[in-house]
């Protein structure tokens, strides 16, 4: 193998964040991730200036333990990951787990899963035939699947696995939210058990603010007759001019007093194209 190839997963740097950059130990190459998922590599490891140190016996051993194991996906040697799940004996290389539809987390305890043992969304209503990526903008098909996506928190934005994994890349934790309703919290926790690779760092277009807007919360009010005395833009947290977002795409806005024959009841509203025109 050359010097540059990761010793554990057999390849040299295909994908940094997916894999993690390369460390060096006692001449020993290996990707940061290939290792934090190796079975009890991680929980033998230290930590010195913030960066995680593997010893050089225990990536020894990982290595040699590995040769003694087959991937379920690519049937070759060297599969350090085991499936967590207690009774399984399915073991992969990294590199391999998107293909075998394997989910990784990228926190805590760094655990690993195989297809049949991996968590599932809790996917209320599947996708309607012609429902698309929210990313890409391309069918998503109307079935669940490994390769599918939705938001917990919206539950109307779908997208494709590797759409929502590269949009995490490109936003970094601090601007990483659901592309529809913008929410955080149970957008990132979901995204974070269903093993998507969310980076500790800012996005890739923080150096400007040529897209400061996608992570704004829309502001104003966009029906036909706005009734608010003081402009669309005026929004109050309670009361009449309170504002509600269309609960399918959150890219329109609406007071309350503005549109309250369609709020009362649902406590919910949807845009006129969202509806069906004459109905937001």
């Amino acid at each position: 193998l050359s010097s540059t190839v990761c010793r554990i997963c057999g390849q040299g740097d295909p994908e940094s964040d997916i894999y993690g950059p390369q460390c060096l130990s006692s001449g020993i190459h290996v990707h940061t991730f290939c290792a934090a998922f190796s079975t009890g590599l991680l929980q033998r490891a230290t930590i010195e200036n913030r960066t995680v140190k593997f010893r050089f016996e225990d990536i020894i051993n990982t290595i040699v333990q590995a040769t003694q194991k087959c991937c379920f996906i690519c049937s070759e040697r060297g599969a350090s990951i085991d499936c967590a799940e207690t009774s399984c004996e399915r073991s992969f290389h990294l590199p391999c787990a998107l293909r075998g539809e394997c989910v990784t987390q990228y926190f805590g305890e760094h655990r690993s899963f195989c297809r049949e043992h991996r968590p599932q969304q809790a996917v209320e209503v599947l996708p309607a035939q012609d429902t698309t990526c929210a990313i890409c903008m391309e069918p998503v098909g109307d079935s669940k699947s490994f390769n599918t996506m939705v938001c917990p928190a919206c539950k109307h934005a779908w997208f494709h696995r590797v759409c929502i994994q590269g949009l995490a890349l490109r936003a970094g934790i601090t601007c990483f939210c659901c592309p529809f309703c913008r929410d955080r919290g149970a957008f990132l926790l979901d995204m974070d058990i269903m093993g998507i690779r969310v980076p500790a760092r800012g996005s890739t277009w923080e150096d400007n603010d040529a897209y400061a807007a996608l992570g704004e919360r829309h502001g104003r009010c966009d029906v036909s007759e706005c009734l608010c005395p003081q402009g669309r833009e005026h929004v109050n947290l309670g009361g009449p001019w309170q504002l509600f977002l269309c609960s399918s795409c959150a890219a329109e806005g609406t007071h309350w007093c503005c549109s309250y024959s369609s709020i009362i009841g649902t406590g919910t509203w949807e845009c006129s194209t969202c509806a069906g025109v004459g109905t937001g």
